[in-house]
């Protein structure tokens, strides 16, 4: 299965105003870096993977179409993958765009 376009197209424009973001294919899906950090990306198994702190991340896992992200059958704490049904509006994208965003520039840039 490859990323969602029309996901990957609603990511990119709401981080268009942002500063220092790039897109990547990466993982079978496009990743959008902040400052050379990976913030969020339409993954290829369907839906938004997020990156957080561990801490908000752990808070985060409580909702509805969330669950933690496994790469290679191991639990990457820190990140989240939240399921279509999770991010089928604007309004419900946008959170998580701006905290995978908000995280990336919270890192010291590459």
């Amino acid at each position: 299965m490859t990323f969602d376009p029309d996901l990957a197209d609603r990511i990119r424009e709401l981080t268009a105003s942002e500063n220092g973001v790039d897109e990547k294919r990466m993982f079978g899906g496009l990743a959008f870096l902040v400052n050379g950090h990976l913030a969020v990306a339409a993954s290829r198994d369907g839906g938004l993977m997020v990156r957080l702190s561990r801490d908000d991340a752990d808070k985060l896992l409580q909702r509805d179409h969330v669950e933690p992200m496994v790469m290679g059958g191991r639990e990457m704490r820190g990140w989240l993958r939240v399921a279509g049904p999770g991010i089928k509006t604007k309004r419900q994208l946008q959170p998580w765009v701006a905290r995978g965003v908000d995280y990336a520039k919270s890192l010291p840039p590459k």
